[in-house]
C-alpha cells in the first residue's frame, strides 16, 4: 500500500526519488518495507498491473531511470486497501509476543535481563525517532505533517512497551511467576494449573 500510495501522490515518479522519499520517512521503523525493496516492489506491481511504465530517461552517464504512474487498477486497490485499514481492525502480527508468551523457558535471571535489555533498545528507538523528527531539521519543513505524526505514534509506542518491560523486569526479580530451573515439580505444577483453569476455546488445528 505505501508503494501504491506514493506514486499515486509524487506521479510520474521513478524508483531513486521514491526510495529517497522512503528514506527520510525512515518508514522502515514503523512499516514492513524496506527502501531497498522498492524496484523490486516497482516491478512486482507493474506486472500485476498496478502500476504502468510512463518513460525511461537517462542523464548523461546515469543508469537508465523508469517513471511509473498508477493504472486504474491500481487506484481501486490502493483505495480498497486504505479503507481496509483504516476501517478495520488488523492487529500486527509481533513475532515478540510469541516470545514472551514462552517467557518461562528462560531461567529468572536471564529473564530480567531480557526484559530490561528489550526496554532499552526501545528506547533508543524511541529516541533517535525524536531527534530525526526534530523541528529544526532542514528535511522537516518539506515534509506533510501527518508523516509527523506517524513519528509520534511510534515513539510513544516504544516508550509505553519499553516502561511495561521494566515493570514486568522488577516483577520477576521480585519472585513472581516459575522458570526454568526452579524445579521440575514447580514447573509442572504450573502447566497442570493452568490446563485445569478452565476449558479452551481453541482447537488443536489453530496450535502450531
Amino acid at each position: 500500500m505505501m508503494i501504491l500510495g506514493l506514486v499515486r501522490w509524487l506521479a510520474p515518479v521513478h524508483g531513486y526519488d521514491l526510495r529517497r522519499e522512503l528514506m527520510s520517512w525512515n518508514v522502515e521503523a514503523w512499516a514492513s518495507i524496506q527502501p531497498g525493496s522498492v524496484y523490486h516492489a516497482l516491478k512486482k506491481l507493474t506486472a500485476e498491473g498496478m502500476l504502468e511504465e510512463v518513460a525511461t530517461e537517462r542523464v548523461g552517464a546515469r543508469p537508465a531511470r523508469t517513471t511509473y504512474r498508477m493504472t486504474p487498477r491500481g487506484e481501486i486497490e490502493f483505495d480498497d486497501l486504505l479503507h481496509r485499514y483504516w476501517w478495520g481492525n488488523h492487529p500486527a502480527i509481533d513475532p515478540f509476543s510469541a516470545a514472551f508468551a514462552l517467557l518461562p523457558a528462560m531461567p529468572r535471571t536471564e529473564a530480567v535481563l531480557a526484559c530490561r535489555n528489550r526496554a532499552r533498545v526501545l528506547r533508543a528507538q524511541s529516541h533517535g525517532l525524536r531527534d530525526s523528527s526534530a523541528d529544526d531539521l532542514p528535511w522537516t519543513e518539506h515534509k506533510p505533517v501527518h508523516v509527523r505524526w506517524m513519528f509520534e505514534i511510534t515513539t510513544e509506542r516504544a516508550e509505553i512497551e519499553a516502561a511495561w518491560c521494566e515493570r514486568v523486569a522488577d516483577r520477576i526479580e521480585a519472585g513472581e511467576g516459575v522458570f526454568v530451573g526452579e524445579g521440575d515439580a514447580a514447573m509442572a505444577r504450573a502447566g497442570r494449573q493452568h490446563l485445569n483453569a478452565g476449558p479452551s476455546t481453541t482447537s488443536e488445528s489453530d496450535v502450531d
